[in-house]
């Protein structure tokens, strides 16, 4: 957990926000869920070991029709290095017991595409995922990584007021998962490549709600990549 101390301004190139402190490979959060009987962990990408993983999972069809990012094993390296190295993203891995099953990008929202479409607070946060393992693409998994996922965000640091998302307007079954998670249907709007929908979860409902400690047992099944 981040405790905040004096706020530095640094720009990215015309944009002025906090400097984001530097990230600490390894393990940055676990919780044990128990109707899967396992702990779920989220750790910091390692460039080597967990190269092949993501090189598998980013030329799956069903992911590229979402990330588009599918190719050899040079270009999925450089792209992770370029993610480590970007001060805005903070590029995980998702792990249940000790089997990866998929990868997440959570980022500051203010130095993000999404920034100009709403109005933007410092410490905003958002993310992506892909479900890369086929057979962690089901309700009980998405009721365990979605909470598990905003509870560590909201964790990292106490600053963090809300959580935002930029769904496919049109994707009906992801922005009820979203909806079941606590999240608002904000407004839609026109990314250069996609009709998107702007969510947002805040952290009072988040918390007060416990949004991260019930098993919603109807919630519909998750989707590959979001």
């Amino acid at each position: 957990m981040h405790h905040p101390h004096q706020i530095r301004r640094v720009m990215t190139g015309a944009i002025r926000h906090p400097l984001r402190r530097a990230k600490v490979p390894g393990e940055q959060y676990r919780r044990f869920i128990p109707w899967l009987e396992q702990s779920l962990t989220f750790s910091l990408i390692d460039p080597v070991a967990d190269l092949e993983t993501f090189h598998t999972w980013m030329n799956d069809p069903r992911v590229n029709a979402i990330w588009d990012e599918a190719g050899d094993l040079d270009k999925h390296a450089t792209y992770v290095a370029d993610r480590l190295a970007d001060p805005h993203v903070t590029p995980l891995i998702g792990r249940i017991g000790d089997r990866p099953f998929g990868y997440f990008e959570v980022y500051w929202a203010k130095e993000n595409r999404i920034a100009p479409y709403y109005d933007c607070e410092d410490f905003d946060r958002g993310w992506h995922v892909l479900i890369g393992d086929e057979n962690c693409r089901g309700r009980d998994y998405v009721t365990a990584w979605l909470p598990s996922l905003m509870h560590y965000i909201f964790l990292d640091d106490l600053r963090t007021q809300r959580i935002v998302g930029e769904p496919a307007a049109s994707h009906a079954q992801q922005l009820n998962n979203l909806s079941r998670g606590g999240f608002a249907l904000m407004k839609e709007f026109n990314f250069p490549h996609k009709r998107a929908m702007l969510v947002m979860l805040l952290r009072e409902r988040f918390f007060e709600n416990r949004k991260w400690s019930a098993h919603l047992a109807a919630a519909p099944a998750a989707q590959a990549a979001e």
